[in-house]
């Protein structure tokens, strides 16, 4: 592992859904993803796992969080150096904590957050060396783009720029919906990018999390058959690639995408 502490890196992936056993069921067979069950909680948890490899978790949706009209949902974590002096900057930046930084037992240190405009984000130091994920194209069966839908891009980018050392990669003009704003860590390729939502989107502002996958078409059609709701798809992006977004059968949102010269 290099020297340098990846801030600012996609480094976990969390489900927090309303039923555990039926997203397993969902996206294992959707993604091909394993599971591997995690006692270091104190509540039920089961890592997600690609090649043997942990990239991620799920967990059970709280009941406060349900009867407060919380969805189902997926929650990106970013590697920091230090959690609790990222959550103190983030409260001076305009962002709120929701859950305040908390270790997980010989795992590392989190915290959840709220950017300024809404979305919920964690924050993530691992105990160890390994900071999982890394910062160069990502393959089949990991997380591949980062989609922050938002009501004030700018803003946006400011407060994880200066929070996260995020940088920007591309701004494009997309007409009528205004500016997609691309960005990564200073390092590899984009990771994600961030707009405005339009009147007719549904839903406050979030990230939206696309798995790459090797054939579009014929995980668009399991998706739907194991009871997904396609929203949106297949369409093509700028650059040749292709990406369709669901909901899963407990109501959170993702995204699918194949890369260009992939079959789709």
């Amino acid at each position: 592992m290099s020297n340098e502490f990846p801030r600012g890196r996609f480094v976990w992936y969390e489900l927090m859904t309303s039923d555990p056993a039926a997203a397993q069921s969902f996206y294992t067979s959707l993604i091909g993803w394993g599971t591997e069950a995690f006692d270091g909680t104190g509540t039920p948890y089961t890592m997600w796992t690609r090649e043997g490899t942990p990239l991620g978790g799920v967990m059970q949706l709280p009941e406060e969080a349900q009867n407060g009209g919380a969805p189902s949902h997926w929650l990106p974590y970013v590697a920091v150096p230090d959690v609790d002096a990222t959550v103190a900057k983030a409260q001076e930046l305009g962002g709120s904590v929701m859950v305040p930084p908390t270790d997980i037992p010989e795992a590392g240190r989190f915290a959840v957050l709220n950017d300024p405009q809404s979305a919920s984000f964690c924050v993530y130091c691992s105990a160890t060396d390994e900071q999982g994920s890394h910062d160069g194209e990502r393959q089949v069966g990991e997380f591949s783009w980062h989609e922050l839908v938002t009501t004030d891009n700018e803003a946006a980018f400011s407060f994880y720029s200066e929070l996260l050392g995020w940088q920007t990669t591309e701004i494009m003009d997309m007409g009528e919906i205004g500016t997609y704003h691309m960005f990564n860590r200073g390092i590899g390729p984009p990771a994600g990018g961030m707009f405005n939502k339009t009147a007719d989107m549904p839903g406050p502002p979030g990230w939206l999390l696309y798995v790459r996958v090797e054939n579009l078409e014929q995980s668009i059609e399991k998706a739907k058959e194991l009871g997904g709701q396609l929203l949106v798809g297949p369409i093509e992006v700028p650059g040749g690639d292709h990406i369709a977004q669901f909901l899963d059968p407990q109501g959170a949102a993702f995204a699918l995408h194949c890369a260009s010269g992939a079959e789709s």
